[in-house]
C-alpha cells in the first residue's frame, strides 16, 4: 500500500495540472485589454495573497471537517444552512458547465489558426463543430467510457512544453522600454474612458481568478499523500508554480507588444505574441498546443460538470431525479440536463456573439459565491474553535478565513457587472430548491433568514433586467 501513495513532488505536479487549463493561453489579451504593466502586478499581487489563503482554507477545512465529503457546498451547507448551501451548488454547477461552453469557443478559436471558416470560434461553424465534439463526448459517458489517466498526463506535459517554449521566446524578446511606456496606463480608453489605477486593478480580478479555478481540487488528493503535512505544501507550491507561469506569460508579453496591440490580438493571444517573436509558425504551435489542452479538458469537464449535482442530489442537495444512473453507472438524466444547457448557452454565443471572455466572466462570477461561503465558514470554524482542541491557537486560522473572506468580498465587488448578471443564473434555483424542499414533504419552504436572502436575490435580478433593458449593462462582455 504505501508504494501507491503520493509524494510532494508528485502532489505539486498533481496540483499544477488541475489548474493549468486553457484560460492561461488567453491571458496577453484579457489582461492587456484594460490594465497596465503596473496594475498587472498589483493584480497579481493581491491574487496570490488571496488564492493561497483560499487553498490553505480549503486545507484546513479538510482537516477540521474531514466528514464533508460533499465538495465545496458542503461547507456553505455547514455553515449557513440549506438554503445556502444549495444556491453554492447551484452556482458551482451553472460555473462548471459555463466554463465547457467558454472551452468550446476558446478551442475552435484556436483552430481557425488551421482552418479559418471557424473565426473567433463563435460563428455557427464553430458552434455546428462544439455541438458534434458535445453530444460525441454525451454518448461516449453514457455507455461509461471514461479518459484514461495516460492521456491526461500526456495533456499536462504538452501544455507546460508549449508554455515553456511561450516564455523562453517572450524573454529573448522581451524589451524594457515596451513594457515600462505608460507604466501606470494614463493614456489607455476603454469604451472612450481613461480608466484610473483602481479600475485597472479591478478589471484584472476576474481573469486572475479564472486562470486559478480548481484550487480547490488539491484536497481531493489528501488520502493518498504519503504524509498528510505534504498537502498544505504542494498546494503552496503548486500554486507558486502557476503563479509563476501566469506570472511571466502576461508581463512578458507586455514586454513584446505594447498594451494596445496585445489588447486586439484575437484570442488565444498567446499564439499572437509568439507569432510577432518567431513568425506564422509560433501561432500555429501554440494554437495547436491550446486545441490539445482545451479538447482534453472537453473530454473531461462535460463528466464533471455533470458529476457535481449527480453528487448533490445523493446528498440530498438536489431533488433526486438528478441522482438517476443507467446501466452502465453513468449519471444519465445529470447529464442530459448539463449537456443540454451548454447546447442552449453554445446557440446563445451565435445569438448575442459572445466569446470566449464574456463566457469565462460570467462562469467566474457564479463560483465567487461559493469560494467566498467556504472562506466564511473556515472563520466561522476557526472563530468558534469547532474542530480545535482546548488547548489549540486559534489564531492563524482566524486571520486566515479573516483575509479569506474579506479577498471573496472583494472578488464579488470587482466582479461588478458580470456578479449583477450571474445573479440571474442563481434566481431558478430558488425555484428548483422551494420545488425540491415541497417534494420532501417540508411544511416550510424557507427559514426567516434564508427567506430574505432569497428576496434579495430576486430584487438583484429584478435590478440587473432594468440595467440590461436600460443600456446600462451588457449581457457580452
Amino acid at each position: 500500500m504505501s508504494g501507491k501513495k503520493l509524494g510532494l513532488s508528485a502532489l505539486i505536479a498533481l496540483v499544477i495540472g488541475s489548474m493549468i487549463g486553457g484560460g492561461v493561453f488567453s491571458l496577453p489579451q484579457n489582461l492587456a485589454y484594460s490594465a497596465s504593466s503596473g496594475a498587472l502586478l498589483i493584480g497579481w499581487g493581491i491574487t496570490a495573497v488571496g488564492m493561497i489563503c483560499l487553498a490553505l482554507i480549503f486545507q484546513m477545512l479538510n482537516k477540521r471537517r474531514p466528514e464533508l465529503e460533499g465538495g465545496i457546498y458542503s461547507y456553505a451547507r455547514a455553515g449557513f444552512g440549506d438554503f445556502i448551501g444549495f444556491q453554492a451548488a447551484w452556482g458551482y454547477w451553472f460555473s462548471a458547465w459555463l466554463g465547457n461552453v467558454s472551452y468550446a469557443v476558446l478551442l475552435f478559436s484556436a483552430l481557425s489558426f488551421f482552418f479559418p471558416v471557424f473565426g473567433l470560434g463563435n460563428n455557427w461553424q464553430s458552434i455546428l463543430g462544439a455541438s458534434v465534439v458535445l453530444w460525441s463526448v454525451h454518448w461516449l459517458v453514457l455507455i461509461g467510457v471514461q479518459e484514461a489517466a495516460l492521456i491526461n498526463t500526456i495533456l499536462t506535459v504538452v501544455k507546460v512544453l508549449v508554455l515553456l517554449v511561450f516564455i523562453t521566446a517572450a524573454v529573448v524578446a522581451f524589451r524594457l522600454e515596451v513594457f515600462s511606456a505608460d507604466f501606470w496606463g494614463r493614456m489607455i480608453v476603454v469604451d472612450h474612458a481613461h480608466p484610473a489605477l483602481f479600475e485597472q486593478v479591478k478589471s484584472t480580478m476576474l481573469v486572475t481568478t479564472w486562470v486559478f479555478i480548481g484550487i480547490e481540487g488539491a484536497t481531493v488528493v489528501s488520502t493518498r499523500a504519503a504524509t498528510r503535512a505534504d498537502i498544505g505544501k504542494a498546494t503552496v507550491l503548486g500554486l507558486v508554480g502557476c503563479l509563476a507561469i501566469y506570472l511571466l506569460v502576461s508581463l512578458l508579453s507586455m514586454g513584446v507588444l505594447d498594451q494596445a496591440a496585445l489588447g486586439n490580438l484575437k484570442n488565444p493571444s498567446m499564439a499572437g505574441v509568439l507569432e510577432h517573436i518567431v513568425g506564422a509558425w509560433g501561432a500555429k504551435f501554440v494554437a495547436a498546443g491550446v486545441i490539445l489542452s482545451v479538447a482534453g479538458a472537453l473530454l473531461a469537464w462535460p463528466l464533471f460538470a455533470a458529476e457535481l449535482p449527480f453528487v448533490a442530489a445523493k446528498d440530498g442537495m438536489f431533488p433526486q431525479i438528478f441522482a438517476k444512473k443507467n446501466a452502465n453507472n453513468s449519471p444519465m438524466v445529470a447529464l442530459w440536463i448539463t449537456n443540454g444547457l451548454i447546447q442552449l448557452f453554445l446557440l446563445l454565443t451565435l445569438v448575442y456573439s459572445a466569446g470566449y471572455q464574456a463566457l469565462f466572466s460570467i462562469a467566474t462570477a457564479a463560483i465567487l459565491p461559493p469560494y467566498l461561503l467556504s472562506a466564511a465558514y473556515g472563520l466561522k470554524l476557526a472563530w468558534q474553535g469547532t474542530g480545535y482542541r482546548p488547548d489549540e491557537r486559534r489564531g492563524a486560522d482566524i486571520a486566515l478565513g479573516l483575509v479569506g473572506t474579506l479577498y471573496g468580498l472583494w472578488l464579488c465587488y470587482a466582479a461588478g457587472g458580470q456578479m449583477l448578471l450571474s445573479s440571474l443564473l442563481f434566481v431558478p434555483g430558488i425555484v428548483v430548491y422551494a420545488w425540491h424542499k415541497k417534494s420532501l414533504g417540508a411544511t416550510r419552504l424557507f427559514l426567516r433568514v434564508e427567506a430574505v436572502v432569497a428576496a434579495l436575490l430576486v430584487l438583484l435580478a429584478a435590478l440587473t433586467l432594468v440595467l440590461i433593458f436600460a443600456g446600462k449593462l451588457s449581457l457580452i462582455a
